[in-house]
């Protein structure tokens, strides 16, 4: 055996679907060999990029409809376009009813409920995860108060925030001037 090379392996592609081998039919610096060859990271089934999912207990936020901009929580999925809903009425306004997956955003929040809990279970389980003020301390809810502030504005408000702006503006610019020029 000796003077007698031993054979190259053949390059192949791992990938969740299986092992493929690759053929040298295409050309020697063929991009897409080349990119399957080379040493990326693939994906290795352990991390999940997406993380909110539709379950039960899932705090969402209603985007449509008499209920829209108020949150509830998913009680139960009634089939891949519906989920059961409740608010309940007496802390988020928002009665037991089904709605359609498009006309809600889906939270971060969760509680921890059983399938169709009684509106009695769920307040206690809002209440003791401390749900409501987490929404009302995050960013999203922030951001939702803020625009729906700014839309009940009326036009002396609107002007006193004008003025405020360019007050603010003002400042900001004669603070970097003075920055410029000490530097």
């Amino acid at each position: 055996m000796t003077g007698q090379k031993a054979p190259v392996p053949t390059p192949k592609l791992i990938s969740s679907f299986g092992v493929f081998p690759l053929s040298n039919n295409g050309a020697a610096g063929s991009s897409w060999n080349r990119l399957l060859t080379e040493n990326l990271p693939l994906y290795d089934g352990n991390t999940q990029t997406f993380t909110r999912f539709v379950s039960i207990g899932r705090v969402v936020l209603i985007n449509y409809g008499p209920d829209a901009g108020k949150i509830a929580t998913i009680i139960d999925v009634v089939d891949e376009n519906k989920a059961l809903v409740d608010g309940p009425f007496s802390v988020t306004g928002v009665n037991r009813h089904v709605i359609n997956f498009k006309r809600i955003s889906l939270t971060d929040l969760t509680v921890d409920i059983p399938l169709q809990a009684r509106e009695k279970t769920l307040k206690k389980a809002l209440a003791k995860a401390d749900t409501l003020a987490k929404w009302e301390s995050s960013t999203w809810a922030k951001k939702l108060a803020n625009k729906k502030t700014r839309a009940e504005l009326n036009d002396f408000d609107r002007f006193k925030a004008m003025i405020a702006r360019k007050q603010k503006s003002s400042l900001v610019k004669k603070a970097v001037a003075a920055a410029r020029k000490a530097n």
